[in-house]
């Protein structure tokens, strides 16, 4: 059986074309081909959710001209597949997840306001596809804090010690495994941790920090433990952090070469899919790519 794909979006913005550059090394260090799709909109009066497929679609199509010509000459390339679609972007790209090892795509595309950091299409991908879901910001984006501490490739992952995400790990360690790269796990616990004796009154916390630190830091080795074996030749750095997940994640992207997140799980009284607000923080304001991935379905 051949791999499934690695999908990349493109509309041919800069965005979308960075995006597919990254599409292309993933393609490559999976051995998995690449399928660049072009998704054209039509008339806002059509039905949202109709694909159609090229080719001949996909012939004659100028977006997807301009990547044949780009990817033309390049040595070492995987096997590319040109596909054109036709719909509402916001409803198609999510579906491209259904047969892809991995959606890419980038920040913004053609639509929207300039001003955004990160497109409406780029949301509904990250949120509904079925495939973790890859999004290239533009460059120059700046974090605060400070850069790591020592150079090399570096893949970051947010640990969730209370509730950790196993789809999300192992993401993580299998990135960072076919870039060669030290992985690098935040788990953020809260603090200082407040407290109320009565209404409107806080005490300080009775809680030592260190001793949450060092639960934190347990829980997240405990976790670690089963992916580390599975991945021993991947350098493992664990780290428990006071602080927002979302800021420790956001400056922690600073020259990495990805950031893994998680999506929630749906739940009985919340159906509908969603990422939650430290997932979008770190989509809009990362400085590296981000890697999106749903939770792992509930049998596995």
């Amino acid at each position: 059986m051949s791999a499934a794909p690695v999908v990349a979006a493109v509309d041919g913005s800069a965005d979308s074309l960075r995006a597919l550059d990254w599409a292309v090394d993933a393609a490559r260090r999976r051995a998995a081909p690449l399928r660049v799709v072009h998704v054209r909109q039509y008339a806002a009066w059509g039905q949202a959710d109709v694909l159609v497929a090229g080719p001949p679609g996909a012939e004659g199509d100028p977006v997807l001209d301009e990547v044949r010509a780009r990817l033309a000459d390049r040595a070492g390339q995987p096997a590319v597949e040109y596909v054109a679609v036709e719909g509402v972007p916001g409803a198609v790209l999510p579906e491209l997840g259904s047969e892809a090892q991995l959606l890419v795509l980038g920040s913004r595309g053609r639509g929207g306001f300039a001003s955004l950091l990160l497109g409406s299409n780029g949301l509904a991908a990250a949120r509904d596809a079925e495939c973790p879901v890859v999004v290239v910001p533009r460059p120059g984006r700046e974090v605060h804090g400070e850069g790591p501490a020592e150079p090399g490739p570096r893949v970051v992952v947010g640990l969730h010690a209370d509730s950790p995400d196993e789809a999300v790990l192992s993401f993580a360690f299998t990135e960072a495994a076919l870039r060669d790269a030290r992985l690098q796990v935040i788990a953020a616990y809260p603090w200082p941790v407040q407290t109320w004796s009565a209404p409107g009154q806080l005490v300080p916390p009775v809680v030592d920090q260190d001793a949450v630190e060092n639960e934190t830091r347990a829980l997240a080795e405990g976790f670690l433990a089963p992916h580390r074996e599975r991945h021993p030749e991947v350098r493992t750095d664990a780290e428990a952090l006071p602080g927002d997940a979302a800021g420790l994640l956001v400056a922690a992207s600073k020259d990495a070469d990805l950031v893994v997140v998680g999506r929630h799980r749906r739940r009985l009284l919340a159906p509908a899919r969603m990422m939650g607000s430290v997932t979008q923080a770190v989509l809009l304001h990362a400085a590296s790519p981000v890697a999106v991935v749903p939770p792992a379905p509930p049998d596995e």
